[in-house]
């Protein structure tokens, strides 16, 4: 599902929106729960982004480079025609900055009855990153005969954004700044922070059970 966090005017606190269609099996518990009494949906909501493959000394020791959040909390669905609006354009924008104002608007009233927005009330968090270069076991960075023959690094991992292609009944000859420019710049940026990860000093390991530092 699409969704972005955002805050409402009338609201005093941050939410998930997540966008849906209105036969959507969540979309439809949210509102079971909701006419029964209750006070959301419970839901928990996850997402990863893989920056790159940790190659080390030995398998048990690759990772990933990465970025990963959960969120847990109750959806209830947006019933007020002007949140369910400000949520469409928030979404739709965090896909492509700009966009909802250089499409044809309003939505008109199927679009608006076949939509829904559900509204996720964040009651817990937590987030977790892993950047940097490898990091192996002190016994086999000991082992020369190791290390002479296994490569150890990272290979980054990025999204690329390709060039605009323009759709078959499109009649707009040139590919607006709000298009352009939005690929050129993710492009640069996603590519930026891949090998920057790439290059920062590894996370100290944990230590096992008993282990020390001698």
């Amino acid at each position: 599902m699409i969704g972005q966090i955002g805050r409402f005017t009338t609201d005093d606190e941050d939410h998930i929106y997540l966008h849906g269609y209105v036969s959507s099996r969540m979309m439809r518990l949210a509102d079971e729960n909701t006419k029964s009494g209750g006070d959301g949906l419970p839901i928990c909501v996850a997402a990863t982004k893989v920056d790159g493959f940790v190659l080390t000394l030995t398998p048990n020791s690759h990772n990933y480079n990465y970025r990963s959040a959960v969120v847990h909390g109750y959806g209830t669905l947006v019933d007020n025609d002007a949140e369910k609006l400000w949520a469409m354009e928030l979404v739709t924008n965090s896909v492509v900055p700009e966009r909802w104002v250089n499409t044809r608007l309003p939505p008109d009233a199927a679009e608006m009855q076949s939509t829904r927005i559900l509204k996720v009330r964040i009651a817990a968090a937590s987030g977790k990153v892993r950047e940097g270069v490898p990091n192996d076991e002190k016994k086999d960075l000991s082992r020369d005969d190791v290390l002479d023959k296994v490569w150890t690094g990272v290979i980054p991992i990025y999204e690329t954004y390709g060039e605009p292609q323009p759709g078959p009944y499109n009649r707009v000859k040139d590919v607006p700044e709000h298009v352009e420019g939005f690929v050129l710049e993710k492009n640069e940026v996603n590519e930026t922070y891949a090998y920057d990860a790439a290059h920062k000093p590894a996370p100290e390991k944990r230590k096992k059970p008993g282990e020390t530092d001698d």
